[in-house]
């Protein structure tokens, strides 16, 4: 069974928040924007943030494109250069929105380390450890629950 548009979503914010959340833990205080490490933090975790906020929306709309394909599903490496324009998107969101107050707006190259190292991060879980652990979650949907 092909991910299901519910358990594309519910891969996306449970991956996304937990080994998303793991590296961003790891790789916040090593950041290169000179702030102390709780600023660091609210800072990283703001990104990712809007990143899984971002990703719900940007589900709905693969699942449209994804019905004029005939498997219903991307290739592994689409999953993987997806990651273009949603990076793009999740800056114009996290650099020029109002939303957002001037001192969690992170540095082009702050926002680029964080999000490229979070994303292969995740790809890389998505297409490995996560299928071995749990062998079945492929043939649910993609759903967890």
């Amino acid at each position: 069974m092909l991910p299901t548009l519910w358990g594309r979503l519910q891969t996306r914010v449970l991956v996304l928040a937990i080994v998303g959340g793991i590296w961003t833990l790891i790789i916040g205080p090593l950041l290169p924007d000179g702030a102390d490490i709780a600023t660091s933090y609210r800072v990283a975790f703001t990104v990712l943030a809007v990143v899984i906020v971002l990703g719900i929306a940007w589900e709905f709309l693969y699942h449209f494109l994804q019905q004029f394909r005939w498997e219903k599903d991307w290739p592994t490496m689409f999953g993987l250069l997806t990651g273009i324009p949603e990076g793009i998107a999740a800056w114009c969101v996290v650099a020029y929105t109002p939303l957002l107050p001037d001192d969690l707006r992170p540095s082009p190259l702050v926002y680029s380390i964080q999000f490229v190292t979070t994303w292969l991060v995740v790809w890389i879980v998505l297409n490995g450890p996560l299928r071995a652990i749990f062998p079945h979650w492929r043939f649910q949907g993609g759903r967890f629950f």
